[in-house]
């Protein structure tokens, strides 16, 4: 194998890894306060749950860079193409670029999506509110996304 398809195989588990591990840590930080509240009203189920998922949108986010990286190369395909080093360089700048937004705002969204489902159980007509609140951190996921879309395309 030669140095840019490993840089792009590198990228390609860097984009999965760790925008799913953002998400991991952000659906948890969730999970602890929604436990909590539908331990108490287990009516606020649905509510609660939109708001827990929201966090796992980064991991879905970084699959998906991998999935076309990895078709790019020819690793799913058993055809492998060779790249230059400058090509693996960019397939795993764009792996980084989801990678480290969705470790960052998967963590931090699902901080705010644990405040928003608390501020749910307290006043349940309140939750879209928090929804709006939690879908912000979303937006750097995005933008990062974004960037190895443009990246990806751009080789």
């Amino acid at each position: 194998m030669d140095m840019g398809v490993a840089l792009a195989a590198i990228g390609a588990a860097l984009a999965v890894g760790l925008a799913g591990a953002g998400s991991s840590i952000g659906v948890s930080l969730a999970g602890k306060s929604a436990t909590g509240v539908i331990s108490e009203k287990p009516e606020l189920f649905g509510r609660v749950f939109v708001l827990q998922a929201l966090p796992a949108t980064q991991g879905i986010y970084g699959f998906l860079i991998a999935i076309l990286i990895l078709l790019k190369i020819g690793l799913l395909g058993g055809n492998i193409t060779a790249l230059t080093d400058a090509q693996g360089w960019a397939y795993l700048a764009a792996g980084l670029a989801i990678g480290v937004s969705g470790l960052v705002s998967g963590a931090y969204q699902g901080q705010i999506a644990g405040s928003a489902i608390m501020m749910t159980g307290k006043d349940p007509s309140l939750s879209t509110r928090g929804m709006t609140m939690t879908v912000m951190v979303e937006t750097y996921a995005i933008l990062g996304l974004l960037v190895s879309i443009l990246i990806y395309f751009g080789i």
